[in-house]
């Protein structure tokens, strides 16, 4: 079995690295004067962003790898396994990190929104490809972070440095709306797949054996994290993945009505309803008035 280390801190990080620790909670490194790597897997405990200069091996996260092209953002969050595989081949690396320990962000406001920051949860396939401009942005925050690090701990340091974290998120945030406006192409593939894979779903008969399509199913047969597919639909259709998917239901219970000769026990039965009145529930949200009622009209 593939031995993987724990980091649970800034300073554990800091000695697998050969990097000082300037403080207990955060740091920034330059990989630009670290030694070749060649393969490592770390459960990491803290929170990590590596923006990725150059092709240095294909970092790996869970078991997704994904071999990186310049000016590349990865975020991991506690809990995470992360790792680097350059073949067997010594690469240099280039680059920085920002690592920071929760317990830096507690009791401040970002503490209260870093689960808003829905990136930490992509797969690394999902990473954030930057722009020059984009890059130096991101550069700037993380030399903004450092010299605050380097300055002697005071009672304004956790203050400033949250804060700069924080802005940096925000820039990602930024970062990650523009990339999924520029490939919409891709996006739009995506919706396409998954309009099949829901059409299949219903033909098929698998909503009877494993019951209404979820998130979470649908993202990990469209080979995506369920934040990064989330955040997808939002961006292009302006409804969240469950709201998407329940009118995708419902349209489906329109053509199931129009069949006089189903019960709708039968149809809910069909759409992945464990009740029939979770299915009148939720047609009468969508439509305004019950399958029956629907059925009369119609």
């Amino acid at each position: 079995m593939e031995q993987i280390s724990k980091i649970d801190s800034v300073r554990q990080y800091n000695n697998h690295v050969g990097v000082d620790t300037l403080h207990p909670l955060v740091n920034v490194i330059n990989f630009d004067n670290k030694p070749a790597i060649q393969h490592f897997k770390r459960y990491m405990g803290i929170y990590a962003i590596f923006l990725k200069d150059v092709k240095c091996g294909d970092i790996t996260y869970g078991c997704q790898s994904y071999d990186y092209e310049d000016g590349t953002l990865v975020f991991v969050s506690p809990g995470q396994v992360y790792g680097i595989d350059s073949k067997g081949v010594a690469i240099k690396p280039s680059g920085y990190a920002l690592i920071f320990h929760p317990d830096l962000i507690a009791g401040t406001s970002l503490s209260k929104t870093i689960k808003d920051y829905t990136f930490f949860s992509y797969e690394v396939n999902e990473a954030l490809h930057l722009s020059k401009k984009e890059r130096e942005t991101i550069v700037d925050c993380l030399e903004k972070i450092a010299l605050e690090i380097d300055h002697t701990i005071d009672k304004h340091s956790k203050k400033l440095i949250v804060s700069n974290i924080e802005l940096l998120l925000d820039y990602c945030m930024r970062f990650y709306d523009r990339q999924f406006i520029t490939r919409t192409h891709v996006n739009s593939d995506i919706l396409v797949r998954l309009e099949g894979l829901l059409n299949d779903y219903f033909t098929s008969g698998e909503a009877i054996d494993l019951g209404f399509p979820t998130v979470a199913f649908c993202a990990d047969k469209l080979h995506l994290s369920p934040n990064y597919f989330g955040d997808l639909i939002k961006k292009e259709t302006g409804n969240t993945a469950m709201e998407y998917i329940q009118t995708r239901v419902i349209d489906e219970a329109k053509i199931k009505i129009s069949d006089s000769t189903k019960t709708m026990n039968d149809i809910a039965t069909e759409l992945g309803f464990k009740y029939q009145q979770h299915f009148t529930r939720l047609f009468k949200q969508k439509v305004g008035i019950t399958p029956n009622e629907y059925r009369k009209l119609n």
